[in-house]
């Protein structure tokens, strides 16, 4: 199973409602939840969710290592495999558009050897022209695969550019797939832009009540470089910069409610993609009986192939 959303669509609860009555176990689609320390300013899970349901792919890495897509992939089917082997549901959960398709659709990343030179000039004029405009520079070379990676994503872009520059071929001429092992029913959750807006600013003032401050700050003690791309993730990027010096606070607030508002409208432009195939359900409704419904009914009719 897939569920879906925009971020702040109530995804958490109603997976954890959906796992606790299906003997489900939760592998997480959010590439912002692979990190330790990392806990407030991703809305992760609390101590107490972990425990409600066993989860994967949830505090795997520390801010400083690198997880790419390819790794994702490998560590969710692993997961996935195992869940199956424990006669459990997998319930894959998370708002990456790129981390959920990769798995169910069976991407193969393109068969180029890094070049590290390449890529450290690459990074290095990110840093220089931001990610923003470096990601510019990817869709003019390849328009398909820059609609594909999230423009604040620097390490992709930069991937997609090395790919490019080093084989002379567009980058997403060179993603293949393969049929994935899974059926796969995809459950979404949705509610009104005006309603999504709100509950995202209430999210984003308790985080900062809830010490997003402290959190950023003492990572940052511990050695870790305000420069990592772990950090490029909406909320810990602007109160680096209110650390810095850089904008006020008040700034870092406006910031994030605006950041989050422009990913929102992103991830809408890639559910779209696949809107045929998704059975979207309104959140503001308490849709979890219907969305059990809908996967009894799926697993009733499922065939020798394991359904996810």
């Amino acid at each position: 199973m897939v569920i879906l959303g925009p971020t702040a669509a109530g995804k958490t609860e109603i997976a954890l409602r959906l796992a606790e009555r299906l003997n489900g176990e939760i592998v997480s689609a959010d590439s912002r939840l692979f990190y330790r320390g990392m806990n407030i300013g991703t809305a992760k899970p609390s101590p107490q969710d972990l425990r409600r349901v066993p989860h994967h792919l949830i505090n795997v890495a520390d801010p400083d290592e690198t997880w790419s897509l390819a790794m994702f992939q490998e560590k969710a089917r692993a997961a996935i495999s195992e869940i199956h082997a424990r006669g459990n549901l997998p319930l894959m959960v998370g708002g990456t558009g790129q981390y959920l398709r990769a798995v169910t659709e069976g991407w193969q990343a393109p068969a180029v050897e890094p070049d590290p030179r390449l890529r450290q000039i690459l990074t290095d004029w990110g840093g220089q022209i931001g990610a923003d405009a470096l990601h510019a520079r990817l869709a003019a070379l390849d328009p398909h695969a820059a609609a594909q990676i999230d423009a604040r994503n620097l390490r992709r872009t930069v991937r997609a550019l090395e790919v490019i520059l080093s084989s002379g071929r567009r980058f997403s001429q060179q993603r293949t797939r393969t049929p994935a092992p899974y059926r796969v029913l995809t459950l979404g959750l949705q509610r009104s832009r005006t309603e999504l807006y709100a509950r995202i600013d209430a999210r984003i003032e308790a985080m900062i009540a809830s010490g997003l401050v402290d959190e950023v700050r003492g990572l940052l003690a511990q050695g870790y470089s305000p420069d990592l791309p772990a950090f490029s993730a909406i909320g810990y990027r602007e109160v680096i910069a209110y650390l810095q010096g850089r904008i006020s606070q008040a700034q870092a607030l406006l910031e994030m409610k605006r950041a989050t508002r422009v990913f929102v409208r992103r991830q809408a432009n890639w559910f779209k993609q696949d809107n045929a195939d998704i059975q979207w359900f309104d959140a503001s409704q308490d849709p979890t009986a219907r969305m059990e419904a809908a996967i009894r009914g799926f697993l009733m009719g499922k065939t020798a192939e394991e359904g996810l």
